[in-house]
């Protein structure tokens, strides 16, 4: 018997190339298969961690829009990674054991909270009646006032930067054409005055003078106007926040009469098997005590 030929031992044996495995290190990227989520209230630090993680989360949506595209990468939709998941990979990076699902719900329970907490201190810092702020507050005052009983000064900033540098980044956008208008027509004036007058430098001083007050008026009026947009796009803001927090409670409300419902429905449909029950057992014994009535008459008969 001859040694089979050295080209098939490769066929025979699979190559000893490790499989591939993708390792990262950064942040909210790398999710392990099988996780054990916390569950029960959250820490003061797994809350700055899901702030934190919004925040870069809006960063990250937001610079495939404002960086230009490369020619030579493949493209990429911004929503292709799904959001709450990149959210749960860095919190879990970040030893905030928690589940998509959990930071959904917590993220809108933090915005109630807060928008309920911030018109708190406006209409304190605003009304004319002596209103205690909110941080001065018990925590039975603070629910007999239908507020947040735990919220924390440190989760409250954190979500103020949050929610500002939004404002910021929406009201900030449409004023920019505005600027670059404005500043055009400026060299034009540069450039035409010095042939017309030449020989006058007072007239050039006073038009010189003239152009820049008319410059700072147009700062002026840009500035109310990107200060009332400031103060619409909160406003908007507010409603909505105030329109889904309605909408939230009278589904809640629903799900509860819907339970309550279901309930009464139960207690009734026990009474009902427990009446026919009783009923049943009553006519098995009257049953029962008329054959033994028969039986003790048919007795007494062949007695006789």
């Amino acid at each position: 018997m001859s040694d089979p030929p050295k080209t098939l031992k490769p066929s025979n044996k699979p190559p000893l190339k490790p499989p591939i495995t993708t390792t990262t290190t950064t942040t909210a990227t790398s999710s392990p298969l099988l996780r054990e989520h916390r569950k029960g209230n959250w820490t003061i630090q797994e809350t700055l961690v899901l702030i934190t993680a919004k925040k870069l989360d809006e960063e990250r949506r937001v610079k495939p829009t404002q960086t230009p595209p490369d020619p030579t990468k493949p493209p990429c939709k911004p929503g292709s990674e799904l959001r709450w998941k990149w959210v749960e990979n860095y919190c879990w990076n970040h030893g905030c054991l928690r589940s998509q699902t959990q930071c959904n719900d917590k993220w809108d329970n933090l915005i109630r909270e807060y928008k309920k907490v911030r018109d708190y201190e406006s209409k304190s810092n605003s009304s004319n009646e002596s209103l205690p702020s909110y941080w001065d507050l018990e925590k039975q005052h603070r629910k007999d006032r239908n507020l947040p009983s735990n919220m924390s000064f440190e989760v409250f900033q954190a979500l103020n930067q949050v929610l500002q540098r939004r404002y910021s980044q929406t009201s900030t956008k449409p004023a920019e054409p505005v600027v670059s208008f404005s500043c055009s027509p400026a060299p034009a004036t540069e450039a035409t005055v010095p042939p017309v007058v030449s020989e006058k430098s007072e007239s050039s001083e006073t038009e010189s003078s003239e152009t820049h007050d008319s410059s700072s008026k147009r700062r002026k009026v840009r500035r109310r106007s990107i200060g009332s947009t400031i103060m619409r796009s909160a406003s908007v803001l507010a409603q909505t926040f105030r329109d889904s927090e309605e909408k939230k409670e009278k589904r809640h409300q629903e799900v509860m009469e819907l339970e309550q419902r279901r309930l009464q429905i139960e207690e009734k449909r026990n009474e009902v098997n427990s009446q026919g029950m009783t009923r049943l057992v009553a006519a098995m014994t009257n049953l029962s005590g008329a054959i033994q009535s028969l039986i003790s008459a048919s007795h007494d008969n062949v007695n006789m």
